[in-house]
């Protein structure tokens, strides 16, 4: 008599998908996610630190960048290696928290809980939720601003020095970066803060390294980023 499997070994089978049908595995999924997100933000950061440099230095580490791994691997190869994994833990951050999202709004408030918890536990939610809205809108806009050029006019494929210049030359975009970046400072401070607890590390003898970190790593990322805008805008990189 042939054996064949269960549904519920069928199930297990699936174990991965199962747990991220669970609130907690939905936490653990924004961590990860954002620990990678977050990692890129900083490289990201740190390689655009060449356009100090100048325009040969700058436009040189964008052409590296397509160019790791030949000849043995084609043109934007390994580029692409690192952009669809990126874009995966885009897609599940952005699941995972409108999931959770719509979880909590549909949750009875325990009408025990201290009202100073209930306070700062919806004022870090809803701080997140509007900045990560605006993440997301500018993710979109940088894109198609310095990556494929569709709302810059003066694109120029393979320069990204001049089409950095020429775009945050103009107030209104350059603004609209310092205010995006602003809300992905506050986005990565809460992200950051709140990342411990979801992976169980949640201790009070470590909050207050925690909240340096946090504190640390955003303030660094706006910091960096905001810089590029203000230095173009005021002339010093042109």
């Amino acid at each position: 008599m042939a054996v064949t499997d269960s549904p519920a070994r069928s199930r297990r089978s699936f174990w991965l998908l199962d747990l991220y049908g669970s609130g907690v595995g939905k936490k653990w999924a924004m961590a990860l996610s954002g620990i990678v997100l977050l990692g890129f933000v900083v490289a990201h950061m740190i390689g655009n630190l060449h356009m100090y440099q100048g325009a040969a230095e700058m436009n040189e580490y964008g052409e590296y960048l397509r160019e790791i791994g030949a000849p043995i691997i084609p043109h934007t190869v390994f580029l692409w290696l690192i952009r669809l994994p990126l874009a995966a833990a885009f897609v599940i951050h952005i699941h995972a928290a409108y999931a959770l999202t719509v979880t909590n709004h549909h949750a009875t408030i325990d009408k025990y809980k201290q009202p100073r918890e209930w306070l700062a536990a919806s004022y870090a939610s809803r701080t997140m939720r509007y900045s990560g809205v605006i993440v997301l809108l500018f993710v979109a806009w940088h894109l198609a601003d310095l990556t494929l050029g569709w709302v810059n006019p003066d694109f120029i494929t393979g320069a990204p020095y001049e089409n950095a210049v020429v775009s945050l030359s103009n107030v209104g975009v350059g603004i609209l970066y310092i205010v995006a970046n602003i809300a992905l400072g506050m986005h990565i401070f809460h992200g950051a803060w709140s990342l411990f607890q979801s992976i169980g590390l949640n201790n009070p003898r470590f909050n207050r390294w925690r909240r340096w970190l946090a504190q640390g790593v955003a303030t660094l990322i706006v910091i960096g980023n905001t810089s590029f805008p203000v230095m173009i805008m005021t002339g010093q990189v042109s």
